[in-house]
């Protein structure tokens, strides 16, 4: 075996070796949210016009969850967010995802829930090309979650509704708890932080999240 044939071998055990370790790394790929709203039909055709479909400009993370080329502005009491991204596809209900820092910037006491949780939050003005819709509920912060399937759920150790403390690498990383599992047969594996949080703990797509429990 020549020189070339020994360093070729000796490459493809390093390349061996690193996925080995990247197939046992427990780590959770991140998505960071920023405010966006997802709407019913009804409030669709309120704000864009009667039979308007959303354009879809980009797929998300999630199955069948998409980023649309719409906007909209939403406005409190004390201000107003423009250009709120809108998310599809449609839902049964509209809700709009803020930040913590929008809240004082709208003047409206936001609650943290999770997607789809909406009694008792208050409500918003939307702002469309062609109307208005007051919103009686559906303004929320997003709860930190982990989007995973069952199969995910049992490799982790994890439950569908149980509530985990995760780990963020980097220099100004920590731990954030209260972290939501949200396991189904719909869900690919991604923890879900929205921009207030990350920038607090310099998080980016490329830092590594475990969970600790």
């Amino acid at each position: 075996m020549g020189k070339y044939d020994a360093l070729v071998d000796l490459l493809m055990e390093v390349i061996k070796e690193g996925g080995e370790l990247k197939q046992n790394d427990n780590s959770i790929p991140v998505g960071i949210s920023n405010r966006h709203i997802h709407l019913s039909q009804t409030d669709l055709d309120t704000l864009f016009g009667v039979g308007y479909q959303l354009t879809k400009i980009k797929d998300l993370s999630q199955p069948g969850q998409y980023a649309c080329k719409e906007t909209v502005t939403v406005c409190g009491p004390k201000g107003a967010i423009e250009k709120v991204r809108i998310l599809g596809p449609v839902r049964k209900e509209s809700q709009i995802e803020i930040l913590q820092t929008d809240s004082f910037k709208l003047g409206v006491n936001t609650p943290v829930r999770l997607s789809g949780e909406l009694g008792g939050t208050p409500g918003i003005t939307i702002i469309g090309p062609k109307g208005s819709v007051l919103l009686s509920k559906g303004l929320i912060i997003a709860q930190r979650h982990i989007h995973m399937s069952l199969e995910d759920a049992r490799c982790l150790g994890v439950t569908d509704g149980e509530q985990v403390t995760i780990q963020i690498s980097g220099l100004r990383g920590g731990t954030y708890t209260n972290v939501a599992i949200r396991a189904n047969n719909t869900s690919s594996l991604e923890c879900h932080i929205d921009t207030d949080e990350a920038n607090a703990m310099n998080l980016v797509s490329t830092s590594k999240i475990t969970i600790i429990k």
